[in-house]
């Protein structure tokens, strides 16, 4: 029986049944032209030769319901990577451009921008993003953005199709929708959320009591997915983080600026496979504990600046809180592992549970240390009032470098 169950405070829409794609993208294809949508595409230039890209080409040439394809391309600094690019992804027959974020004419932008003070970060997925969201802005030719990342191994178009319908609907009538999947093998993967994200939200809720923030995030089947659909006018006044934290960040922005109404979660596929970071239990500046310490930070922040008081004490409660949360589901998460006989490692999830828990810890103390932090990316409404032809330099730079 399919789970058709709605919980928490926004809606849940399941995969029921099999419907036809072809029915899917036919309804998408209509109504796209009353609402154009946008692709954005995070790519690493190591990304062209993974196993995923070609894999994701494939199956987008064969959409027809989208309007633009901006790829926004980081590690790239030499000219020769950047051609090797756009020739790569000229194999996509809608229109499709590359935003070459290490080119000269975009860090003339980047210069620009930060000569107004304005802080843009350094290099990551959160920049490229932005960056991105602005070409959208500045072409006017698109009123939805979608975004997926490039190192989705077992890639659908269903996939996509799932993730913007919710948005594309007029009568549905979404501003936002978060993608969600599950992540299963012949394991259980998804360490972040099942034994950090989730136990650290309901150690807080008992430690800093109620908060529509982290009743919110609570909400999300999979908070961190990188997946998402939005109404591209969001874009405009969403700040979001340039680190790990930038799944968080983009919710904390849209319960913000969105009513919950106007807010899903689709459940995208029946399984998803991509590449897998390490622990790094030893080096917080790698891996899955440099992300725990990033998305706690982003978190710890967000809840400071709606009024909660974080102080020393408050730390080490929340840290014993999240411990017995943690072991709570990994207990959990072994007898469901059990009944579907899936191989289940007890000793590495404890590892993952105690480098977690340090992550918190490494959080709390930067916190204390600097309970601002590192300015979010401004929205593109900042941007503009301090440099109103912005959005047109960006479009010039971005057309030049395409031609």
């Amino acid at each position: 029986m399919s789970d058709f169950h709605q919980t928490g405070i926004i809606t849940t829409l399941h995969i029921l049944g099999d419907r036809d794609l072809a029915d899917l993208e036919a309804e998408l294809e209509r109504m796209a032209q009353i609402r154009p949508v946008a692709l954005v595409l995070p790519c690493l230039f190591s990304e062209l030769r993974g196993k995923a890209l070609p894999g994701i080409i494939r199956e987008l040439q064969k959409v027809k319901y989208l309007e633009q394809i901006v790829v926004t391309l980081g590690g790239a600094d030499r000219r020769e990577e950047f051609v090797e690019t756009k020739r790569f992804f000229s194999a996509l027959p809608q229109e499709t451009r590359i935003i070459w974020n290490s080119g000269r004419r975009l860090q003339n932008i980047f210069r620009l921008v930060e000569e107004r003070h304005l802080r843009v970060g350094g290099e990551g997925k959160g920049r490229a993003a932005w960056m991105a969201y602005g070409y959208v802005l500045a072409s006017r030719k698109s009123r939805i953005i979608a975004l997926h990342d490039c190192d989705i191994v077992n890639y659908d178009r269903g996939l996509l199709a799932r993730l913007c319908y919710p948005v594309v609907n007029p009568e549905l009538d979404y501003e936002f929708c978060k993608g969600y999947y599950s992540r299963i093998t012949d394991r259980m993967y998804g360490r972040v959320t099942r034994l950090f994200v989730f136990p650290m939200i309901r150690a807080l809720q008992k430690v800093v009591g109620p908060q529509p923030l982290l009743s919110f995030l609570d909400s999300f089947r999979y908070p961190l997915a990188g997946e998402f659909s939005m109404d591209a006018e969001l874009t405009r006044i969403n700040r979001i983080p340039g680190d790990w934290g930038l799944e968080v960040g983009i919710l904390s922005e849209i319960l913000r600026n969105c009513s919950l109404k106007r807010v899903c979660q689709a459940e995208l596929c029946q399984t998803y496979e991509h590449k897998h970071q390490p622990l790094s239990r030893k080096d917080p500046k790698r891996g899955l504990l440099k992300m725990s310490v990033d998305i706690a930070k982003t978190l710890f922040r967000t809840l400071a600046s709606v009024g909660v008081i974080l102080h020393r004490g408050t730390f080490a409660t929340i840290i014993s809180a999240y411990t017995r949360e943690a072991q709570d589901a990994r207990d959990r998460y072994v007898a469901d592992a059990a009944i579907n006989g899936l191989f289940y490692d007890r000793h590495a999830e404890g590892i993952a549970v105690e480098a977690f828990a340090k992550g918190l810890n490494i959080a709390g103390e930067t916190f204390l240390q600097d309970p601002r932090g590192t300015p979010r990316i401004p929205n593109w409404n900042r941007v503009s009032s301090a440099i109103p032809n912005i959005l047109d330099q960006l479009e010039e730079a971005v057309e030049r470098d395409n031609r």
